[in-house]
């Protein structure tokens, strides 16, 4: 069966400007032009358009999906069933939150007795396995899995004031770190501000501590474009300044 641009859109629930962008970045195009010069969309596009959907739903940029649905290798089978575990992986961490919120309305009530960490438990899954989908592989081929192991467990027992700390403190750093940029110059005291304040933070999360090691993740930052996206969104270059900073910080250069 073929689709018109129109009947596609209309099918997959999506507009048909996003399906002319999709043909744009070259992640969906038309199965053929028409003699009217209409795009017309075959069972494949359907399927891939279905892929991308997936995808979407799962967080990824549209840079991502098409490198994945270009890839020669990429195996449409083997797609579904890992859309299906991680999709079940978030309905589990879905249900963790409902199960949270619950407990919460319970202890509210009366009904029950809720610990402050309990309140967190939820929230403390869902960043650790967004973690590990995200730089699991990259982290425990760096660090080894018994540091990864103990840096979830510290991370999972914060206290409540010790998770808020933690995110103050990264949210600070960001801001203090946009100003450091101002300076242009890493060594500046805003900057090595900035990363004192990085060190701070990775001690809520970390095991241990050592100048290498930090000097080694900072370098990740600029290595793993996700690491270098991240920190980079809202000033490009952040990722490389910062990781110059705690370099000078810690008195540790990687090459």
């Amino acid at each position: 069966m073929e689709y018109t641009i129109q009947k596609l859109a209309e099918l997959a629930g999506v507009s048909t400007r996003t399906l002319r962008y999709y043909d744009e970045l070259g992640i969906l195009k038309p199965a053929r032009i028409n003699s009217s010069g209409y795009r017309i969309y075959g069972q494949y596009e359907v399927n891939l358009i279905q892929q991308i959907l997936f995808y979407r739903e799962l967080g990824l940029q549209l840079n991502q999906i098409k490198d994945i649905v270009t890839d020669p290798a990429f195996d449409f089978a083997k797609a579904l069933h890992e859309h299906r575990e991680r999709l079940l992986d978030k309905r589990n961490q879905l249900d963790q939150l409902i199960a949270n919120v619950e407990k919460t309305i319970a202890h509210s009530e009366g009904r029950m007795k809720m610990s402050d960490q309990e309140k967190f438990e939820g929230f403390k899954q869902k960043a650790l396995k967004e973690n590990e989908d995200n730089y699991g592989r990259e982290i425990r081929e760096k660090y080894g899995e018994e540091t990864v192991k103990k840096s979830n467990e510290k991370f999972m027992n914060m206290s409540e004031e010790e998770y808020e700390k933690s995110v103050n403190i990264e949210k600070e750093m960001r801001e203090l770190l946009l100003n450091a940029m101002k300076t242009r110059d890493p060594a500046s005291e805003l900057a090595q501000r900035a990363a004192q304040l990085h060190k701070q933070w990775l001690l809520f999360h970390w095991p241990s501590y050592s100048k290498e090691a930090h000097a080694g993740l900072a370098q990740m930052y600029v290595d793993d474009e996700r690491f270098t996206a991240y920190y980079d969104q809202e000033q490009p270059g952040t990722a490389e300044f910062l990781r110059d900073a705690i370099q000078i910080f810690t008195g540790v250069k990687n090459h």
